[in-house]
């Protein structure tokens, strides 16, 4: 699994047109998920997120209270090292990454989170602020 995660001042993803997620103040985790990827390990990456030094003052999402926007993003497992057309091969197929996906949303909620999302498998549009700039890749 992995999550490129960026500190915010706001973030929203939008589907045709319409807001679907919004937040204020927090992270923003663009999701990938590969074909071994279990729900456990969406768990135990939730909550790297949520506990996370990363925003101002060495703080977490969960110390400031901020929100979380995750948007899945099978590109991420992008593999372009051949060529000029990269293969996506290492991501896993909807409804492998679909259910993990979901987990790593609810596992944030359970943690105490506010989470908005995107649409998984929907072609997206995504407008941030990065605050810093702040952004770390996260792998498990």
């Amino acid at each position: 699994m992995r999550a490129v995660v960026q500190r915010v001042t706001q973030a929203r993803v939008d589907v045709d047109g319409t807001t679907v997620g919004e937040i204020g103040t927090g992270l923003m985790v663009l999701l990938g998920v590969t074909h071994d990827d279990t729900t456990a390990v969406a768990g135990r990456l939730a909550d790297k997120v949520w506990n996370l030094r990363i925003m101002r003052d060495e703080r977490s999402v969960a110390d400031v209270g901020g929100s979380i926007l995750v948007v899945s993003q099978f590109t991420l497992y992008g593999d372009a090292r051949k060529g000029r057309r990269p293969t996506w091969t290492a991501a896993a197929p909807g409804p492998v990454a679909e259910p993990v996906y979901d987990e790593f949303c609810a596992a944030l909620r359970r943690l105490g989170a506010q989470v908005a999302e995107g649409v998984f498998g929907a072609d997206m549009a995504i407008t941030l602020t990065n605050d810093g700039p702040t952004t770390l890749v996260l792998e498990l």
